[in-house]
């Protein structure tokens, strides 16, 4: 309730008129079957960095495996967006592809967003939190702050996080942990994150144990997403209840059924590290382009017709659209 209740700190008349008018404008489309957008984001994803320490082997900024250009986001065109949708944005997510806090600006982004009324929200590898960087998070507002915790033991951890140290990870939340009741701020919400495999599924018992232990505020087990399902894979659990995936006489198949909707394609959007704006975090190489930000102001973009004609799509032929048949919308990926 405390997590909510920060996030409703931030609500303003404007703020809940401009929700209501996404969520009016999300079931007439669906109804009608095309595409009213009315309003802006309320919820939004910018890329610091498409930097990492990591190696994971389903990801492809650990892969290094982009086909789009790498780099950091400029902190100017930071402010440029904030300063365009932050009348509208409730919820800010600082994360995309990359490690946020590899970037030398991130607490000072955090910081603008935060003193111009958005709740911000982050997720790490806490391969970065030194105490130093610790009490700039508390200094900067975050509000949320997932830490990826993938094993309780080396040997599991880093069969995922490949070239990462659990206990510079376990030290890293501890210190989180140990300034926030220093300093006593209610955020950032800190949030455990256990991704499961098939190789830790069975320490799910003890990640619960740790947490209480840690005094983090949740304790979240996630499925994970696995590129190559199709034709099985080690990674891809034993227990189906820990996985987004379903064996059937044809392989893996996802759970959830591809409807022609998508809640995410009016209320949220993500924009990469150079500007550019992609509908959801499911297009990783930035292949479905709606605009950049560097040549048009983003309310422009958000109601172009490129992005009219993408929803259209969402609405009528969503199973075509390739970043759409991994998705999870509509069904658990949080267990």
């Amino acid at each position: 309730m405390k997590y909510y209740f920060q996030i409703a700190r931030h609500l303003t008349a404007l703020k809940i008129f401009n929700a209501i008018k996404v969520l009016g404008s999300f079931y007439w489309s669906r109804l009608i079957r095309k595409p009213a957008s009315s309003g802006f984001p309320i919820s939004m994803s910018i890329e610091p960095t498409t930097a990492c320490n990591l190696g994971c082997p389903q990801c492809p900024s650990g892969l290094k495996k982009f086909t789009r250009p790498t780099g950091n986001l400029k902190f100017e065109l930071f402010q440029k967006i904030i300063d365009e949708v932050k009348n509208e944005l409730i919820y800010l997510t600082m994360y995309f592809q990359g490690e946020p806090f590899i970037h030398p600006s991130f607490s000072k982004m955090i910081k603008y967003a935060s003193d111009n009324g958005i709740f911000t929200a982050t997720s790490t590898n806490a391969h970065f939190l030194t105490k130093e960087n610790c009490e700039k998070i508390i200094e900067s507002g975050l509000g949320r702050l997932i830490i990826s915790m993938d094993g309780v033991d080396q040997e599991n951890y880093e069969k995922y996080r490949v070239n990462g140290q659990l206990d510079v990870v376990i030290e890293g939340i501890k210190q989180l942990v140990s300034v926030k009741k220093a300093t006593k701020s209610p955020l950032p919400f800190i949030e455990l994150q256990f991704i499961i495999f098939s190789h830790n599924e069975h320490q799910v018992p003890e990640i619960k144990r740790l947490a209480r232990q840690w005094g983090v505020d949740k304790l979240s087990l996630k499925t994970a997403q696995i590129y190559d399902y199709q034709e099985s894979s080690d990674f891809i659990p034993t227990d189906e209840k820990y996985s987004r995936y379903k064996k059937t006489s044809l392989g893996y198949q996802i759970k959830n059924k591809l409807y022609n909707h998508c809640w995410r394609m009016w209320h949220s959007c993500v924009i990469t590290w150079d500007g550019r704006v992609v509908p959801c975090c499911f297009d990783k190489d930035a292949t479905f382009i709606m605009g950049e930000i560097k040549q048009h102001p983003f309310k422009s973009i958000w109601n172009s017709d490129t992005y009219r004609k993408f929803r259209h799509q969402i609405l009528t032929k969503r199973k075509e659209i390739s970043i759409c048949t991994n998705c999870t919308e509509g069904t658990k990926v949080w267990i």
